[in-house]
């Protein structure tokens, strides 16, 4: 049944295209011509659409094993679809860590049915623990994973660090490292600065971040291999990743989304929505972290998506778990980002980039309209949990369709 979207415009190779109509079949994307000697199944005006290859996510966050009160597969690929993104890499942080063939193959098993692909990061220290290393040769040649870490939890051990280093080379694997120090951030729960001072927070200082990415990257200069940082977010960080990469170290990284869109001042309220890990920084880091993106230092925007019960994200705030569900507001965020940052750039990455740094194929689409408001309550969410400050309000941008498998599947289905 092909379906003819009137008007859409394209962004590709860097640019925003003209509005042409354009239909969606057999795995491709076809430009109609002469759109009234055919006949449709359907007729779509795309008029205030944008589409661009399938999104993929580096950095998200899932409950099964273990947990699937917070997020089951299930429910993480409906909410990677409605969010438009067509690939996603899940963290290892599970119960049981993802750390051995049989829970990698449990998961692609499951994900199988269900038109997102995604990818596993196996845990490189048993019960992401950071110290005794799991069995990465093992899950590599026996279920083909490329791409290693401890997901949330830091890997402080420089000893086991320059070893998953050295192990990773034997098969071009990545590792993936949520750098800070855990010792500079003890007890931390936001931001270490004049906020932090005022509302009387133990605060976690730039400091915790900078110290681990440059003795990383030490290391990564000694070892040889891949490092992937995520999550960066002080302008240290920044400044040393950039310094790396003109030095020819294999290096990439990321930054969260609700980075570049939040700061510290934000915390003023005790909202234990706005509690995550890194913490919001200050402008001048925030400042620092756009001109990452501009300059291509950092590689990719992900969502950190960090599903969270109820019970555990709505307490005290000293007392709350870190972390933000950030899938279906993703689009949302881009938004107020494109009022400082190209969407050529932003669709960057979110594509390109990450689909460079997994070395993946990505026949997929996306369509979305960066202008139509809807409400993100309990009717729209697909998410398991619900634990964002935009939760319950209107936002601008949404997803409508997205290509994948040979598929072009309404998201708001």
């Amino acid at each position: 049944m092909t379906v003819l979207l009137k008007g859409l415009r394209l962004i590709q190779d860097g640019a925003i295209l003209e509005p042409k109509d354009y239909t969606f079949e057999n795995e491709a994307i076809a430009e109609v011509l002469d759109s009234g000697s055919e006949k449709f199944a359907d007729t779509i005006d795309a008029s205030s659409f944008l589409a661009s290859k399938g999104w993929i996510d580096l950095r998200c966050g899932l409950g099964e094993p273990g947990q699937e009160y917070r997020e089951t597969v299930e429910s993480l690929c409906q909410s990677l679809t409605a969010s438009g993104f067509a690939q996603a890499l899940v963290l290892p942080n599970t119960e049981p860590v993802i750390q051995s063939k049989s829970e990698v193959d449990f998961l692609l098993t499951k994900a199988k049915k269900y038109s997102v692909q995604l990818h596993v990061m196996g845990a490189v220290t048993k019960s992401a623990l950071g110290e005794e290393l799991t069995e990465i040769l093992d899950m590599h040649f026996q279920s083909g994973l490329r791409f290693f870490g401890d997901g949330i939890k830091t890997l402080a051990n420089s000893d086991r660090y320059m070893k998953i280093l050295q192990y990773l080379q034997k098969f071009d694997g990545v590792l993936f490292d949520h750098a800070y120090d855990p010792l500079l951030a003890i007890f931390g729960q936001m931001h270490e600065g004049l906020i932090s001072t005022k509302l009387g927070m133990k605060g976690i200082p730039n400091l915790a971040e900078d110290v681990s990415i440059q003795r990383n990257l030490e290391i990564l200069k000694y070892a040889g291999g891949r490092v992937h940082f995520q999550t960066v977010n002080t302008a240290k960080g920044v400044a040393l990743i950039r310094e790396a990469k003109a030095q020819g170290l294999a290096v990439t990284a990321d930054v969260s989304i609700y980075q570049l869109v939040f700061s510290d001042a934000d915390l003023v309220t005790f909202e234990p929505n706005y509690k995550v890990k890194p913490p919001f920084r200050g402008e001048e880091d925030k400042a620092a972290l756009i001109e990452g993106l501009k300059d291509g230092t950092i590689n990719a925007i992900v969502s950190n998506h960090q599903p969270q019960d109820f019970d555990s994200k709505f307490a005290e705030f000293d007392l709350a778990a870190f972390g933000m569900a950030g899938l279906q507001t993703f689009l949302p965020a881009l938004v107020q980002l494109s009022e400082e940052l190209p969407w050529e750039l932003l669709i960057e990455k979110i594509t390109n980039g990450p689909e460079r740094i997994l070395s993946t194929s990505n026949p997929t689409w996306t369509i979305f309209d960066p202008t139509e408001k809807w409400v993100f309550d309990e009717k729209s969410n697909k998410s398991l949990s619900a634990n964002n400050p935009w939760f319950g309000t209107e936002l601008i941008g949404k997803v409508k369709y997205v290509f994948q498998k040979g598929q072009l599947i309404k998201t708001d289905d």
